[in-house]
């Protein structure tokens, strides 16, 4: 593993011990009792993305790295065979996934539960560090490839807004036919346009050698998610305050 490779690896398992810190068993224990928003929200993020996605690589025959870093094992050809040529393992994606997600976060909720003064006491400064060390590897990766921050990665960017815009769109869809509340609709929405870009990244970095590539697509997808929430954010408080001063001039 490079030195690129293991403090990429080292930021995303901090990032998530860190969001673990704010997670208490009673957490899981109420979603256990109120499962259905969780539920729906699960389809999108798990079915209707992923099978979207494998589809639109069927249909739009787009480069194999750039369609592999989209789904990371598709199931066409071109990318089958691009695949091969890593000579990719999946029990090593297992092992990266237990120790970038599972672990730290088994780590954080044992923190949390056994020492939680100093769980409150770092879990702000950790997770501000985190995002910014991500940000930094991020900014620093276009940088050192700024050759490609060209027009001719506008393609590649559209590519990116549309599929997040998909991933919004069926977690909208998908909770309004569920009949959840407005909230929960809200919440539904966002986690389907939000995706573990990080996660991915750190993938690509230790599994697929910082495959060019795919590292800009992950990059691409981990500010562009970041903007398309909080646009979202935004405009859902001004649409909320504007019903409030109806309401109050009513």
């Amino acid at each position: 593993m490079s030195t690129q490779q293991l403090v990429l690896s080292l930021v995303l398992a901090t990032m998530v011990f860190s969001v673990a810190l704010e997670l208490q068993l009673d957490d899981f224990l109420r979603v256990a009792r109120s499962p259905k928003a969780v539920v729906v929200g699960l389809v999108p993020q798990f079915i209707l993305l992923p099978v979207g996605t494998w589809l639109a690589t069927l249909a739009l025959d787009l480069p194999a790295n750039v369609e592999a870093a989209m789904i990371l094992v598709a199931t066409n050809p071109a990318t089958a065979g691009w695949l091969q040529t890593l000579n990719i393992d999946p029990s090593d994606i297992w092992i990266s996934l237990f120790a970038l997600l599972a672990l730290p976060l088994a780590l954080g909720l044992a923190l949390t539960r056994r020492l939680p003064a100093l769980s409150a006491r770092i879990r702000k400064p950790l997770g501000n560090f985190s995002l910014v060390a991500l940000l930094a590897f991020i900014v620093l990766g276009l940088i050192k490839e700024r050759q490609l921050l060209t027009l001719g990665l506008l393609p590649t960017l559209g590519l990116v807004v549309v599929h997040n815009a998909s991933g919004l769109l069926m977690g909208w869809v998908t909770s309004g036919v569920m009949g959840l509340s407005t909230a929960d609709r809200r919440a539904v929405t966002i986690e389907g346009g939000m995706q573990n870009a990080g996660l991915a990244l750190g993938i690509i970095a230790v599994q697929f050698n910082a495959d060019l590539g795919m590292v800009i697509i992950a990059s691409l997808w981990g500010i562009w998610h970041i903007v398309s929430g909080m646009s979202l954010a935004l405009l859902w408080r001004r649409i909320d305050r504007l019903q409030t001063q109806g309401d109050s001039h009513a």
